[in-house]
C-alpha cells in the first residue's frame, strides 16, 4: 500500500490591517451619500431590465421570428425554388444535350474513325519494322561481314609492316638516342658541374657581404630612432602629458562633485521631500477615499438592489390586488358560469344538430352512391350480359396430414 500523503495545512486568514479613525469617520458618510445617489440609478436600472425582458418576450422575439420567416420567404425559399425547379432541370437538360451533341459524336468518332485509322497505322508500323528486320538480316549483315573480312586483311598487313619494317627502324633510332644521351651526360658531369659549383660559391660570398651591410645599417637606424624619437617621446609622456592628464582628471572630478551636490541640494532633496511629505500622504488619503468609495458603491448597489426588489414586490402585489385578483374573480365567478351556461344551452345543442345534419348528409350521399353503383352495374349487365364466374382450380400441392393429437395414433393397429 502506498503511504498516505499528509493533508495540506489550512491557510490561516490574513490578519486585517488596523484601520484608523479617519477611515471610520469617512466610511459612514460616504456610504450614506453613495446610497442616496445610487438608489435611483439602481431602481431605474431594474425598471429598464424588467422593461427590456418584457419587450424581448413580447415584441423583439416575435418580431425576430417574423423577420426570420420573412427572410426565409423572401430570400431562402425563392433561391431554393430557383435551384430545385429551374437550375437543376436546366443543368440536367444541358448535361443531356452535351451528352447527345458532344459525348456520343466523340465516342462514335473514336470507335468508327480513329480506331480503324490507329489499327491501320499499327499494321503499317509492323510491316515497316518487319522490312527493316529483313533488310538488316539479308542485306546489311552480309555487307558488314564483308567489311569485317577486308578490315581483318588490312590489320594483318599493318601488323606485318610493323614487325618487319618499323620495329628494326625503331631499334636503330633507339641505339642512336642512347649514344646522344651518354655524350650529354659526360658533358654535364665533366664541364657544367664544376662551373655551377664555382658560380654558387661566388653567390654565397656576395650574400654574406650583403647581410653584414644590412645588419650595420639596421643597427645605426635603430640607434637613431631610439635616441631621436623614443627617448624624447617617453620623457614628454612622463614629465608633461601625465601631469596635465592628472590635472584634467582632478578638475573634471571637482566639477562633477560640485554639480552632484548642486543637483542634490536644488533638485533631489526638494523632490524627495515633496514625494515623502506631500504626495505619499495625499496618495494614501486618496487611496483610502477611493477604496471606501468603491466599497460604498458596491454596498450601496447591493442595498439598492434589495430596496428595488422590495419596491418591485410591493408594486407587483399592489398590481395583483388592484387588477389581477379582480379580473380573476370576474373570470371565475361571472365569465365561467356564463360560459358554461352558453355551452350547455346554445353550443352543445347546435353541435348536436350539426352532427345530426352531417350524419344525415353522409347517409344520403352513401345511399346515392350505392344507387348510382347499382344502376351502373344493371346498365353494364344489360349491355354485356352477366360476367363469367371464375372456375375453381384444384390445388397442385398435396394436402398434408392432419395434426397429431392425444386421441389419434400413427400405427396401423391403432389407426381408425
Amino acid at each position: 500500500m502506498e503511504p498516505r500523503k499528509p493533508l495540506p495545512e489550512p491557510r490561516r486568514p490574513e490578519a486585517a490591517q488596523p484601520e484608523g479613525c479617519l477611515v471610520a469617520a469617512v466610511r459612514i458618510p460616504v456610504r450614506i451619500v453613495v446610497l442616496v445617489l445610487v438608489l435611483p440609478v439602481r431602481m431605474v436600472w431594474d425598471a429598464l431590465v424588467v422593461a427590456w425582458r418584457f419587450l424581448t418576450d413580447t415584441v423583439f422575439r416575435p418580431a425576430g421570428r417574423a423577420l426570420a420567416w420573412l427572410g426565409r420567404a423572401l430570400f431562402v425559399w425563392p433561391f431554393v425554388g430557383l435551384w430545385r425547379y429551374v437550375l437543376v432541370p436546366l443543368g440536367r437538360g444541358l448535361a443531356w444535350l452535351g451528352k447527345v451533341l458532344v459525348v456520343l459524336p466523340l465516342v462514335w468518332l473514336y470507335r468508327a474513325v480513329l480506331t480503324p485509322i490507329g489499327h491501320g497505322f499499327l499494321w503499317a508500323g509492323r510491316a515497316f519494322v518487319a522490312g527493316l528486320v529483313w533488310l538488316y538480316a539479308r542485306v546489311l549483315t552480309p555487307i558488314g561481314h564483308g567489311f569485317l573480312w577486308v578490315g581483318r586483311g588490312i590489320v594483318a598487313g599493318l601488323v606485318w609492316v610493323y614487325r618487319a619494317v618499323l620495329t628494326p627502324i625503331g631499334h636503330g633510332f633507339l641505339w642512336v638516342g642512347r649514344g646522344i644521351v651518354a655524350g650529354l651526360g659526360w658533358v654535364y658531369a665533366s664541364l657544367l658541374t664544376p662551373v655551377g659549383r664555382a658560380f654558387l660559391w661566388l653567390l654565397r660570398g656576395i650574400g654574406l657581404g650583403l647581410v653584414a651591410l644590412g645588419t650595420a645599417v639596421f643597427t645605426a637606424v635603430a640607434w637613431l630612432v631610439r635616441y631621436l624619437l623614443v627617448v624624447p617621446a617617453l620623457w614628454l609622456y612622463q614629465w608633461v602629458l601625465t601631469p596635465i592628464g592628472h590635472a584634467l582628471v582632478w578638475t573634471v572630478r571637482g566639477i562633477g562633485l560640485g554639480l552632484y551636490w548642486i543637483g542634490r541640494v536644488l533638485i533631489v532633496l526638494p523632490v524627495l521631500g515633496l514625494w515623502r511629505w506631500v504626495l505619499v500622504p495625499v496618495g494614501r488619503a486618496l487611496a483610502v477615499v477611493g477604496r471606501e468609495t468603491g466599497d460604498a458603491l458596491g454596498h450601496a448597489w447591493r442595498v439598492a438592489g434589495r430596496i428595488s426588489l422590495a419596491v418591485g414586490r410591493f408594486f407587483g402585489t399592489l398590481f395583483r390586488w388592484i387588477f389581477v385578483e379582480p379580473v380573476r374573480w370576474v373570470y371565475r365567478t361571472v365569465l365561467t358560469p356564463v360560459g358554461h351556461a352558453v355551452r350547455h344551452a346554445v353550443l352543445r345543442p347546435c353541435a348536436e344538430a350539426a352532427r345530426a345534419v352531417g350524419r344525415g348528409t353522409r347517409q344520403a350521399l352513401a345511399s346515392a352512391r350505392e344507387s348510382v353503383r347499382q344502376a351502373r352495374a344493371d346498365f353494364r349487365r344489360m349491355l354485356f350480359g352477366e360476367p363469367r364466374k371464375r372456375e375453381a382450380v384444384d390445388r397442385r400441392e398435396p394436402r398434408g396430414a392432419g395434426t397429431r393429437t392425444l386421441g389419434s395414433s400413427t400405427t396401423a393397429l391403432t389407426k381408425d
